[in-house]
Order: structure tokens, then C-alpha cells, then sequence
């Protein structure tokens, strides 16, 4: 039996990492093994055979799932321990219909099931109230816990939009594993002298939570309090309640902010019945969608804009009909350019937009949200320009989305960009290092630059799934400069807010973080000992980047802005967006800033469905993001360790890991790769995700394709769309890059894979019979994508006409984009004649934003001098998109006559403004 229990954790556990990001779905097999055994048991038994070794197997599986079905309200404990008792009994008569039928339950419905009473819905489509679990994190005994469940039931008779069960747990261990495996927990009762360790743990676990529960053993709050806190960390939409049995005045004590309402024991079964019911219907209001729907069915005449409301130019239409077919009449019945009825105005809401933006800002953790209806590419302009002013300094990743640099252009700040640290096998740039960052900072300040430094601009995750650790970062800039304000753009990164490794790293939760931290009293006296030690002299350059910085806790403002394409991956539609803020100066310095911007950008006729949809994902996030985030997780390591355990896939594709586009210097954790030999445990994930200075996020998935002989543009035409009619979202020299969203299935997982097999045994049985030439013709393609890739080139720096004086690498963007605008000032330089121009000795310096697709980022910006490595890239590059780029013409740079005249200007600036403060004049036009 031992054995037997051995082995089934084996094969439980041999994708034991994508099993614990997504522990529903392992148990969900482990049933559905079950299920399989004991058919297999009773065939056996009707043919006569010896069932023996089938049936330990069939008790080892009931025994692993015993500490995990705790966790659940369904099957529960009683119905587990009657088929247990049935297969000891060996009455597999019993046992099969049963356990067939509770699969069957268990895969549709999870813990609603307790609500079907052991039947399901007479129809499918039946509508049915919204389930949730309770967890009950209280010690009390097993009579009491009865009486409670039967007043809740009581007290649910004729609801008809919300249900729930609750489920009972009698230690802080059991409640957080329970928080983290059950996803229809939306509510916890909690008891404050709660016990701490759990008497059957789940022991995959028990190493990551060691450290909490040693702590919560030496600390000196409440068990029920230090479990809200940690619940409050792992899945903060949660409702908590607090039950006690103290007095009022000494349950104010133990009222947190991590409490919605404090109980005293159980009070009445109904008022506790209203609470959690409440609480759950709060969240999934959704104001400007109900308010959109109600409006839709009302009947409106008309006399507005847009003849298509209400779709009477459609439907009465000869010629349109197909399109009221289909869209389907509800999208016309809700199209309207009112902001009266409920609709509210996005530029100046006031009702139900404005509510809808306050209860995503809840849902992100931001302290204010605000709806774009036009994109990131809009929300980060807008942010610019709230931030900036002409002549302020920005430090900016060059390889930043293009948009950031159009609004630097636009706010006419002055941007130093900086270089990411390139993956030079896949034509891949990382991240910034923060080294980098403080480095760039630090000389802005010896060169008296430091005042007009007033934003940093990183994008987190990267297009490839680099992901910054923010704390940090924003930390030790803060004590460099304290004020400085930071633009995560997380255009890819809006569902990380909901998983907990992936929360920690995102701005939101970093400021809240970084500001709790810095005004704790332990802080302060860090900090203290810290400057002490230091003097009061300020740190030189050097000693400042070889030790880690602590901001000043009186002088310090947490300002941080983050923008979301909540499309890309969440429940959106296209061109809807989010603008995240924490900012401590908000009210003082940037509100009205920031509505003249968003007055700017936003357009005045936002399409009503656009809001509605951010709206609905806020929703959805709330009520199921964390089932929705952990099951894509899943689904991303899951085809990781496929593509990693077929001999045939490998052969030919992998996917990037965590070594391919990490550098070990900035891994402190030492992980290496999310599966395979040596692959990440739940530690050394846990580490990573906390300490090191860069992680990679496995949903990102990026195939290498180089070993097929393709590109990656050649691969996604010819194979992904050409025969599979699959989308992906980004190519590379090498690569394809694919993302596994919370709207990726595993139908879809499952087709790709077979996708890639096809093509990999196609290649090989090509491979088997081509003929000497052609071998060594395929050979020579993989050579230009692997060993023969140009190097990726860094910023070359910015022509002294377009570099303000006393400047540490800073350039006037808007100057030279302007200037550009003189016909006369510009001409072409064919590309097979650049290099022979630069070595002429002639200077060339761009006049446009040049960006090859891919890899996307712009490899010459206005006023950037182009240098021989950029020239060399752009003659190997073999793509067939270069914006800002004509083949027929040649690179379009600025004459010599003009940079002169330029360098001019710039020189008599500098002599009547030596420190080079006063913003430089506009150009004019012509």
C-alpha cells in the first residue's frame, strides 16, 4: 500500500509546478484517475482477473486526495469516507455509478454541486444563482459548525441571485492553502484566536509556508489577524470578516483596515446572511453596464447623433441587413452618443462611470483609475503629458513602446535613454538594469542636471516577459531623488495583479508596498543606522552603485503611474485601457495636470461598449480572476514541460527560458528554468519571484524556430496562419512569441503541440531524403538565424545640435522632430551607401523614428546619430516592415548645412544659459 501511495504521488507530482500553480485541475485528474481505476476494477472483476494491484492503487489515490478534499465543500468528508468505505468493501457495484456521477459534478459545477442536491439542472442553460464558498476559519467543534451551516441555509431560503456553503477550517495553515486551492472562496469568517498549524497538511506546501507560520508563531497579533494579512496579500478582492467574542471596546482593538465588518460570534444567522450576500453582489455590480443595459431596453426615440442607434438605419435598410445579422440587435440597442439616461459622460463623469472607475481602482489597488477608450498608446501620452514640461529630463528604456516617445515629443521633454541589456542569440533586448538606472541618475546629479529629472519610463513585463522587481527599483532611485515620479507601462501585465507571485511584482502593489515600508517606524530606524554609517556627506558615484540605497522617509513621495491594455489580457475590447495611480501629490500637483491631458487625448464620442467591456473585466477579475490567472499559469508550464519531454519537439523547437533571457548576475535566487532537469520548485520559485533583480513570466511563451530553418515571420506565415490558422502575437529573427491568456483553452493547447509535431515530423522526413545540396542550403539558413545574427545595437547618442548644454546624454526630441519638418534641411541617403558616408567622416543624424518589425523598438530616433552597428543591423535585418524606413530612397538624415546651423544655435544657448535650465525656444515653421 506504502508503494503503491509512493508511486501515484509520483505521477501526481511529476509536473509538480504546474500542478500547484493550478491545484483544482491536479485534483480534478486525480478523481478522474480514480474514476478510470475503478472501471478498469470492474472490468476485471466480471472477467475473473486479479484486481489486487488496481485496487491498492485505487486506495492509495483516496488516500492522497483525503488532505486535499478538505479544502472543498464538494464531495465533502462524508461522501469521501462512504467510497472509501465502499472500496474496502470492494462493492465496486456501489462504487462506479457514484463515482462517475460525482466526476461529472466535480468537472461542471466544483463546489456548487452541494447545491444540486445530487441532481444537476433539468437543462443546461438553466439559469442558475451565483455560487460562492465560505470559508470558515474557526476551531469550533464539528455541532457547532452544523448549527451555523443550517442557519446560513436557513437564511438563504428564496435568494435567487446569490448562493453559497460554507466550509470549515481549524487552523490559519488549513485556511491560506484552502484560499489558495478552492477558487470559489469569495468570503472568510475568521476567528482571531485561530490555531496556526494545520493537523494534515498538504505537504507539497508546507516548505513555501514554513516562514509564515513560524512567524505567526513568534509574532505578537492574533492568528485571525495575521491570517487576514496574508489573505489580504495572496487574494485581495476577498471579503474578511472578523468574528469575535470580545466587547466592543476591545474589538475597536483588533479592527483593521484588512476587515470589512467585525462579528461578534455569529450573531444572527440572517444579518450574517446579508453581510456576505452583500458584500459579494457589491462586487459584482457593474454600474455603467447595468446602467448601459436597463438604457438598451428602454424605448428611446432618437433625435441625437449616430442614425445607427437603436439600429433602425440597419435593420430598415435593402442593403445592410447582413449587418444587423450580425452584430445582433443588442450591440445598435445600445449604441448612443447621450450621457443622460444613466450613461454619464467619460470626460466628466459624475455617475455611473465614475463609480465603475472607483470600483476598478479597488479591484487593481490603485487609489485612482481612469478609463481609456483609445489605448495604452493614449494612456501613456496622457501621462506625459500630465507628468512633464517642456525641458524636464526623463529616464526612459529606449526600447519602449513607440508611443512613449511620440509623448515626449509631444510634452517636449527631453529624454536619456537608456539600454536594456540585449539576448543576443534571439534578437532580444531585457530589461534595464538597475545599476543602469542609478548610474544615469547619479551623473544627472553631479552634473547639476538632478531638478529636471522628473520621470522614469520602464515597461514591465517587457514584449518578451521580462519583469522588473519595482520595489526595488523605485526604492533606491527615491534616494537619489525623492520626488521622482515612475511610468510602468504594463500594457501586458494587467492580469498579474491577480495571482500572487506575479502581484508583488506589479506598480501597484510595489507603491502600496514601498509606502507602508517607508513609514513604518522600523523603517526609520533602518534608515537611521543606514545614514549614520554613511555621513552626512553625500555618497559618491561609486560607493553609491555598489551598495544598495535608502530614501529619506520625511522628504520621499511614492508617485507611480501605471498603464494597462486591459484587452491584451483580460476581458476586454479592443482599444480599452486602464490609468492605474498612486501618487502622494496627486490632489496637490497633477489632478488638474491630468484632466487638461485626458481632456486632450480623449476623444469627446467614447463607444459606450468600449466602457461597458472594461467595466465587465473589472467584474470578472474581481469575482474569478485568480481561478482564471492560476489555470492560464498552468496551461503556459504545462506546455513548457511538453515541448520539453518529446524527443521529436525538442529536436527542432524549444520554448525561451528562464536562463535564455535572464542573466545569472541578475538571478540571485540561482533558478535556472521553470521545467526540465533542474527546474523550479515552490521555493526557488517563491525566491525568485521575491529577490531577483529580473524574472521571466512563464505565460510568455517564445519558441524558438531557428533549428526549422525558418524565421520567425517565415514560420508564422508559412505554419502558424498558413496552416494551423493560429494567431500569435510577435515574431523575432528566431523566434514567435505566444501568450497564454486567460482566454487560452486547453483545446487550444492541445491543437498547437499537434501543429508542431506535423511540422517536426514533416522536417524530419525531409531532412531523411534531401539530397547533399540541399542539406547544406538548409544548413546555411539556420547558420543566418543562429551563429550569423547581427549584433543588436545600443543607443548611439544624440548630435550635438540636438543636446542641451551641461547635458549628461539628454536630447531635444521635439527640436529635431520638428526641425525635420523643413523639407530643405532633410535629404535621403540610400542604405548601401551609409556605411561608405560614415566613413567618409561625414556625421549622420536621423530625422525619423526608424522601427523594424521585428523586433519592434525604434533603432534610430529624431536627432539620434546613426552609427555603423545600426547600419550593419539594417542591412542583415530580414524583415519586410521598417516604419519610418523607404528602401527605395534610403535613411531620410539632416544636411549638413542644417546641423550646422544647429550646432550653432545650441552653442549660443549654452554661452546665455550655462547650466542649460531654460526650456529651448520652439522651432518655427514655415
Amino acid at each position: 500500500m506504502a508503494q503503491a501511495t509512493k508511486a501515484i504521488e509520483s505521477e501526481l507530482q511529476a509536473h509538480l509546478l504546474s500542478a500547484l500553480v493550478n491545484p483544482e485541475q491536479t485534483r480534478l485528474d486525480a478523481w478522474n484517475r480514480l474514476r478510470e481505476g475503478i472501471t478498469r476494477v470492474a472490468s476485471g472483476m466480471s472477467r475473473g482477473e486479479d484486481t489486487h494491484e488496481l485496487e491498492q492503487r485505487l486506495q492509495a489515490l483516496f488516500t492522497w486526495l483525503h488532505p486535499m478534499e478538505r479544502l472543498f465543500v464538494f464531495p465533502g468528508e462524508a461522501r469521501l469516507a462512504a467510497l472509501v468505505e465502499a472500496a474496502r468493501r470492494r462493492d465496486v457495484g456501489l462504487l462506479e455509478p457514484k463515482v462517475r456521477r460525482l466526476v461529472g459534478l466535480l468537472s461542471q459545477h466544483g463546489d456548487r454541486a452541494s447545491q444540486l442536491d445530487g441532481h444537476e439542472p433539468a437543462m443546461p442553460g438553466q439559469d442558475m444563482p451565483h455560487y460562492f464558498t465560505v470559508l470558515v476559519a474557526d476551531d469550533i467543534s464539528h455541532e457547532m459548525f452544523s448549527r451555523l451551516r443550517r442557519g446560513m441555509q436557513q437564511a438563504q431560503a428564496g435568494e435567487r441571485q446569490f448562493v453559497y456553503e460554507p466550509l470549515h477550517v481549524t487552523s490559519l495553515e488549513d485556511a491560506l492553502v484552502a484560499a489558495l486551492f478552492n477558487n470559489e472562496v469569495q468570503a472568510c469568517l475568521i476567528r482571531k484566536d485561530l490555531p496556526v498549524r494545520s493537523r494534515q497538511p498538504v505537504e507539497a506546501l508546507r516548505v513555501a509556508l514554513e516562514p509564515v507560520l513560524a512567524a505567526a508563531e513568534k509574532g505578537q497579533e492574533e492568528c485571525g489577524v495575521v491570517l487576514a494579512h496574508w489573505l489580504r496579500d495572496m487574494r485581495p478582492q476577498l471579503d474578511l470578516y472578523l468574528v469575535t467574542d470580545e466587547s466592543l471596546a476591545a474589538r475597536e482593538l483588533h479592527t483593521s483596515r484588512n476587515f470589512n465588518r467585525v462579528f461578534y460570534l455569529y450573531e444572527s444567522p440572517h444579518e450574517l446572511h446579508v453581510t456576505l450576500v452583500d458584500g459579494v453582489r457589491e462586487r459584482y455590480r457593474t454600474p455603467f453596464f447595468d446602467a448601459l443595459r436597463h438604457y438598451a431596453s428602454r424605448p428611446i426615440g432618437n433625435f441625437h447623433a449616430l442614425p445607427i442607434a437603436r439600429g433602425h438605419s440597419v435593420f430598415n435598410s435593402r442593403w445592410l441587413r447582413d449587418m444587423g445579422e450580425f452584430y445582433g440587435t443588442n450591440l445598435f440597442m445600445a449604441e448612443s452618443s447621450s450621457t443622460a439616461g444613466g450613461l454619464d459622460s467619460l470626460l466628466e463623469p459624475t455617475g455611473t462611470i465614475r463609480q465603475a472607475q472607483e470600483k476598478a481602482a479597488r479591484t487593481f489597488g490603485a487609489e485612482h483609475t481612469f478609463f481609456v477608450t483609445n489605448g495604452t498608446s493614449t494612456a501613456n501620452k496622457i501621462v506625459h503629458q500630465t507628468l512633464l514640461e517642456p525641458g524636464d529630463v526623463v529616464l526612459i528604456d529606449r526600447n519602449c513602446h513607440k508611443s512613449h516617445h511620440y509623448g515626449l515629443v509631444l510634452a517636449g521633454a527631453q529624454p536619456v535613454y537608456l539600454d536594456a541589456y540585449p539576448c543576443q542569440p534571439f534578437a532580444i533586448y531585457g530589461g534595464v538594469p538597475l545599476r543602469t538606472l542609478k548610474q544615469k541618475l547619479l551623473e544627472l546629479r553631479d552634473a547639476g542636471r538632478l531638478e529636471r529629472v522628473k520621470l522614469v519610463v520602464l515597461t514591465n513585463c517587457t514584449f518578451d516577459g521580462l519583469v522588473y522587481h519595482p520595489l526595488r527599483v523605485m526604492e533606491e532611485l527615491l534616494a537619489i531623488k525623492p520626488d521622482l515620479a515612475f511610468l510602468w507601462d504594463e500594457a501586458w501585465f494587467a492580469f498579474a495583479g491577480f495571482a500572487p507571485l506575479p502581484r508583488q511584482r506589479t506598480a501597484m502593489a510595489s507603491a502600496k508596498r514601498l509606502s507602508e515600508r517607508l513609514r513604518g517606524s522600523a523603517y526609520r530606524e533602518e534608515y537611521r543606522a543606514w545614514k549614520a554609517k554613511q555621513g552626512s556627506a553625500p555618497l559618491t558615484l561609486e560607493a553609491a552603485l555598489e551598495q544598495p540605497l535608502l530614501p529619506d522617509p520625511d522628504k520621499v513621495r511614492i508617485r507611480v503611474y501605471a498603464t494597462q491594455s486591459t484587452h491584451k489580457s483580460l476581458s476586454a475590447f479592443r482599444q480599452g485601457s486602464m490609468i492605474h495611480i498612486r501618487d502622494d501629490d496627486f490632489e496637490r500637483r497633477a489632478e488638474e495636470p491630468f484632466r487638461e491631458a485626458y481632456f486632450t487625448h480623449i476623444t469627446t464620442s467614447p463607444n459606450h461598449q468600449l466602457v461597458a467591456s472594461l467595466d465587465l473585466a473589472r467584474r470578472q477579475m474581481d469575482l474569478e480572476g485568480f481561478a482564471m490567472v492560476k489555470e492560464a499559469y498552468q496551461l503556459a508550464l504545462r506546455m513548457r514541460e511538453r515541448m520539453r519531454e518529446n524527443p521529436l519537439l525538442h529536436r527542432y523547437f524549444r520554448m525561451l527560458d528562464v536562463d535564455d533571457l535572464v542573466p545569472r548576475e541578475y538571478r540571485a535566487s540561482g533558478l535556472e528554468r521553470y521545467v526540465g532537469d533542474g527546474g523550479a520548485t515552490v521555493a526557488s520559485l517563491t525566491r525568485a519571484w521575491a529577490d531577483d533583480e529580473f524574472v521571466l513570466d512563464p505565460t510568455r511563451l517564445t519558441l524558438y524556430t531557428a533549428l526549422t530553418g525558418n524565421n520567425g515571420f517565415q514560420f508564422r506565415g508559412r505554419v502558424l496562419m498558413g496552416q494551423l490558422g493560429i494567431q500569435v502575437n510577435h515574431t523575432s529573427i528566431n523566434t514567435v512569441l505566444m501568450n497564454a491568456t486567460i482566454g487560452v483553452t486547453w483545446g487550444s493547447l492541445s491543437y498547437l503541440l499537434d501543429g508542431l509535431k506535423h511540422e517536426a515530423r514533416a522536417l524530419e522526413s525531409w531532412l531523411a531524403h534531401a539530397s547533399g545540396a540541399e542539406r547544406r542550403l538548409f544548413e546555411s539558413r539556420v547558420h543566418a538565424i543562429t551563429d550569423a545574427l547581427p549584433p543588436l545595437p545600443d543607443f548611439s547618442g544624440f548630435h550635438e545640435a540636438f543636446q542641451p548644454s551641461g547635458g549628461v546624454g539628454e536630447g531635444d526630441l521635439r527640436a529635431a522632430f520638428y526641425r525635420a519638418y523643413r523639407e530643405e534641411d532633410c535629404e535621403y541617403v540610400p542604405l548601401p551607401e551609409a556605411a561608405a558616408t560614415l566613413e567618409s567622416g561625414r556625421t549622420l543624424v536621423s530625422t525619423r523614428f526608424v522601427v523594424p518589425y521585428p523586433p519592434g523598438f525604434p533603432i534610430l530616433v529624431p536627432g539620434q546619430r546613426v552609427s555603423a552597428g545600426i547600419i550593419e543591423f539594417m542591412r542583415k535585418l530580414d524583415v519586410k516592415e521598417v516604419h519610418g524606413y523607404r528602401p527605395e530612397l534610403g535613411l531620410r538624415v539632416f544636411t549638413e548645412k542644417a546641423l550646422e546651423r544647429g550646432t550653432a544655435e545650441e552653442g549660443a544657448r549654452a554661452e546665455a544659459y550655462p547650466r542649460g535650465l531654460p526650456p529651448q525656444p520652439e522651432p518655427r515653421f514655415h
